[in-house]
């Protein structure tokens, strides 16, 4: 896969469909890499008239690391920033957002349509609020505002989050399975196997669970983007399940409702994930909304 250099750090990123076709920069979530986005879901949406752009973040897959800023202690994180402390991080979901503003600039892409999943759609709400030129539409997906009033997630969830990393390639893969269980989406089917299959490629691609630490610091350190929402004027798309567990409905409905004009999705059954029965719910409730979006710009 290639890779691009931008704000000092280098980006790998591929890409689906054809170049002429509505640009679409999908950004992944917290110790994501980009190969979450599955291929088959990527065709999907190229399918669809797309042309298709997944990128890993900083931190994570095979873009720049942040091994030298240190492990950050996320639960100390977490009760300053409760207290309403100041939090020191290594870097914050501007940065990221900035990365993914480049990431556009290095390709050529003048603007693009933006999709972002968990903490991607809070990277691409942050584009939205700090690179407005940047987005032809916005697509938030199983995300939230950092609105404190809305639930948290369940103590499972939070436990299949925060729990120490795997001390192995196999166990890794087990884990996989469970977390899939905990925060999946029990209206589809499970496909274990393919869980597995996933879960083994990605810990031989890149298994960097530090990353995630830091990323997970950036999240708390950026609070509540509620107010600054309220200036997104890109038309917005927000998608969430019903049976989200670890980003609760009630953050897609704050995120829907914060955003002028944005249109809410609920996906019956859905967890927090990306289930393969629903992506062709999903790629095309995307497809209209950039079309709309593109109809409006003409």
């Amino acid at each position: 896969m290639p890779k691009i250099e931008c704000r000092d750090l280098t980006f790998e990123y591929d890409a689906f469909g054809d170049p002429s076709g509505r640009p679409l920069l999908l950004v992944m979530g917290l110790g994501a890499q980009m190969t979450l986005w599955d291929e088959g879901f990527c065709n999907e949406l190229a399918d669809r008239g797309h042309h298709v752009v997944r990128f890993d973040n900083r931190d994570v897959g095979l873009s720049s690391k942040f091994g030298h800023a240190g492990i950050p202690d996320v639960m100390s994180l977490m009760a300053q920033a409760t207290s309403g402390e100041p939090v020191d991080v290594p870097y914050t979901l501007d940065d990221m957002a900035d990365d993914a503003a480049g990431v556009l600039e290095a390709l050529g892409m003048e603007d693009a349509h933006v999709c972002g999943a968990s903490m991607g759609g809070m990277i691409v709400q942050t584009l939205a609020i700090r690179h407005p030129q940047r987005l032809r539409s916005l697509t938030s997906v199983m995300s939230t505002t950092g609105n404190p009033a809305v639930p948290p997630a369940t103590p499972e969830a939070m436990a299949v989050l925060l729990g120490p990393p795997p001390a192995s390639r196999d166990e890794a893969i087990e884990r996989s399975v469970t977390s899939a269980r905990v925060i999946g989406s029990p209206g589809f089917p499970v496909d274990e196997a393919r869980i597995r299959e996933r879960a083994a490629a990605n810990y031989d691609r890149s298994f960097y669970p530090e990353g995630a630490a830091r990323q997970f610091a950036a999240i708390v350190a950026h609070g509540n983007r509620v107010e600054a929402l309220r200036t997104v004027a890109v038309p917005t798309l927000v998608i969430h399940g019903t049976d989200d567990p670890l980003v609760s409905i009630e953050g897609g409905r704050d995120t829907a409702a914060s955003i002028p004009g944005a249109r809410l999705l609920e996906i019956e059954g859905m967890g927090h994930d990306l289930p393969v029965p629903a992506w062709g719910r999903l790629a095309d409730a995307i497809a209209e909304h950039t079309r709309k979006a593109e109809a409006a710009r003409a």
